[in-house]
């Protein structure tokens, strides 16, 4: 039997859990459910990272010891993730008594093997990253996560030669593509490495300045480094090094493993990680996968800002599956996405409720009246029927290919396309016509093709929407069973078309995804009754319909420059993971350079040759770095965002 580990970062417990620590683990869970309706032994691992200045710092403000203040928040998460669904299968706790010792024995192997030394080291140091930074690490003089000016720390410690695994980490990286991804992280990675020589790693902290850590086991003047600490989390949780070679214990059966991680602590999984792992000649792990930062209206979460989101009330208010859901769905793994109350609601009514939901609620509601809630049985297919098989064995086909590679919004996008096709075959078939017209046996085969690609598509979905994916199965009248996940079931779920029994009862209605109410957006202030009459509104010029933007004059629309553009080129900005960058024909003498905040919803290659409308006489403005020369235009509704476009030559004027 296949094996599967993942393990999401040990969350730091100097704040409570918000949507990036949820949405990680949400990720890791449906990665382990994946794997299992795979007919793998998948392992989950999360947990808490416990050590550092900013944990000593949180507690004092809180008024506790230190142990006291990560107990209390170390069990908030433990409390959490049962309640949004999540089953790990091991917490970790980096003051866990066995972890402390797997950590020592680390650092003893390679202090051993001559890779850790004793020197001094000046270095600005950042309390909230807890590491030192070198001149050209900061920018303009300031840590570049937290915009704060470091200190200057000259002190005595115990270094890491990383620097002499420089060559070989490169290598590695090189040999095995995959290794890093997506791909733009580990060009990152492999950017660091080659921007210059990498530096030995500071490891302890003097007991002088911080004595909340893990002893050095060669120095008890000392504590470990948190990163150093905190990594070794993923072996300490197997029984390393008490197993290591121990055939039947968790470390042999599990690693090398599956990380998970966000963008923030790319260097210490990409590079301080696997250097450990080599200098201990112990194996490195499979992959480093790297997502990105969940944004509220287009800013990091901050808690000094006001803006985190709390999971628990999300799940609460939206249902738990539609918010797992639409995180999976939402943020194409690696990159930047916005959440929002519309954003959520918009995503759910669309998919959950106008398709899933639909699908299920009409043709369940049809087999009630036609066939009295039985399977009817299969007659001879047509072409109609055959391809809505041949779409659907595709579609699952490619959602299990996808999520194999994490690219889990892509993944469920595929298994959509089935979806949306069946709620089309609905209407073009008409059952009602065939129920009227007598034709009894077609009607039948209609029902039971759409009954049995339902059947797929809802078991695939497992991974994602457990509570969801069980009802549906058992809608269908096959209950889901754990137990019976194997390989030999997801190939069938992916190669066989007939799954359930003619005659067999199912159910007569579904209502699993409600449609949602946007809320109501608030009233503009009413104007002072007393404020006086400007020249316009002394004439009695006519007040703008309702809903729309205030009357403008028309030489002011005479001031814009709208032409028709054609996309010469495409593709994502290097350094704005919502822009797309476009080189378009406007019919002058060269193209120009535009960046638009559409790549949530267009793969660049997708939009190459198509025709688009420019506001062409916008001053040139810096996007991130790269001049943008003019606006295409968009028109959005609540289901999406499409290009505005016209049948005319590169440079016409829209008038």
């Amino acid at each position: 039997m296949q094996r599967f580990y993942i393990t999401t970062p040990i969350y730091y417990v100097n704040a409570r859990p918000h949507l990036g620590h949820a949405y990680t683990t949400f990720v890791a869970d449906t990665l382990k459910r994946f794997h299992r309706m795979c007919g793998e032994d998948a392992r989950m691992l999360t947990g808490t990272d416990e050590h550092g200045d900013k944990i000593v710092k949180a507690a004092a403000k809180a008024g506790k010891t230190p142990q006291e203040f990560v107990n209390g928040v170390s069990a908030e998460y433990q409390a959490l993730w049962p309640k949004l669904g999540i089953e790990h299968d091991s917490f970790i706790r980096t003051t866990d008594p066995a972890h402390k010792a797997s950590v020592q024995a680390l650092l003893q192997r390679i202090y051993d093997k001559g890779d850790i030394y004793f020197g001094e080291y000046g270095g600005h140091y950042c309390t909230g990253c807890e590491r030192f930074y070198t001149e050209k690490e900061l920018e303009n003089g300031l840590c570049p996560q937290h915009l704060t000016k470091p200190e200057y720390i000259s002190e005595k410690n115990y270094f890491f030669r990383m620097s002499k695994y420089q060559g070989w980490l490169k290598q590695y990286i090189l040999d095995n593509p995959d290794f890093i991804r997506p791909e733009r992280y580990r060009n990152e990675v492999l950017a660091m490495l080659e921007n210059g020589v990498l530096e030995d790693l500071c490891i302890s902290r003097p007991k002088s300045r911080l004595e909340w850590g893990i002893e050095l086991p060669f120095d008890r003047d000392y504590v470990c480094y948190v990163w150093f600490d905190a990594l070794a989390n993923y072996i300490s949780a197997l029984g390393w090094p008490e197993n290591e070679r121990d055939e039947s214990g968790d470390y042999c059966k599990y690693w090398p493993g599956e990380h998970l991680v966000a963008k923030d602590i790319l260097k210490p999984h990409g590079i301080f990680w696997p250097t450990m792992l080599k200098a201990a000649d112990l194996p490195v792990y499979r992959h480093l996968n790297v997502h990105g930062y969940w944004l509220v209206k287009d800013t990091k979460m901050s808690k000094s800002l006001g803006n985190v989101v709390d999971p628990q009330v999300a799940a609460d208010v939206f249902g738990l599956d539609a918010f797992r859901y639409f995180l999976m769905r939402e943020m194409n793994f690696g990159s930047d996405a916005s959440f929002s109350e519309e954003a959520i609601i918009t995503r759910i009514n669309a998919d959950l409720a106008n398709d899933l939901g639909n699908l299920f609620s009409r043709v369940l509601s049809m087999n009630a009246k036609y066939f009295a809630g039985k399977v009817p049985a299969l007659g001879v297919r047509n072409e109609a029927d055959e391809d809505l098989n041949r779409l659907t064995d595709d579609a699952c086909a490619n959602y299990v290919q996808l999520f194999r590679q994490m690219r889990c919004s892509q993944a469920l996008d595929s298994l959509w396309e089935p979806i949306r096709a069946m709620n089309k075959y609905v209407d073009i078939q008409a059952p009602w016509s065939l129920a009227k017209e007598g034709s009894t046996e077609r009607l039948g085969t209609v029902l039971r093709t759409l009954l049995e690609a339902m059947y797929r598509v809802a078991a695939l979905l497992w991974p994602v929407m457990p509570s969801s994916s069980s009802a549906m199965q058992e809608q269908l009248g096959l209950p889901c069973e754990e137990s019976s996940f194997s390989a030999t079931r997801l190939d069938e779920l992916l190669k066989k078309r007939e799954h359930l029994h003619s005659g067999a009862s199912i159910a007569l209605k579904s209502a699993l995804f409600p449609r949602l109410e946007m809320p109501a957006k608030e009233e503009a202030p009413k104007a002072d009754a007393k404020k006086p009459k400007t020249e316009k509104n002394a004439r009695g010029a006519a007040e703008a319909p309702a809903g729309t933007k205030p009357f403008i004059e028309f030489p002011d629309f005479e001031k814009l420059d709208l032409r028709v553009g054609v996309i010469l080129a495409a593709d994502q900005h290097p350094h704005a993971d919502k822009l797309l960058r476009f080189d378009v024909d406007m019919g002058e003498e060269k193209p120009r350079q535009i960046c638009s905040g559409i790549a949530a919803n267009f793969k660049p290659e997708e939009l190459i040759g198509k025709k688009v409308i420019v506001v062409a006489n916008l001053p040139p403005r810096k996007l991130r770095g790269l001049e943008s020369q003019g606006m295409i235009l968009t028109a959005e509704w609540p289901g999406g965002l499409t290009l505005l476009s016209a049948d005319a030559p590169a440079g016409s004027t829209i008038r």
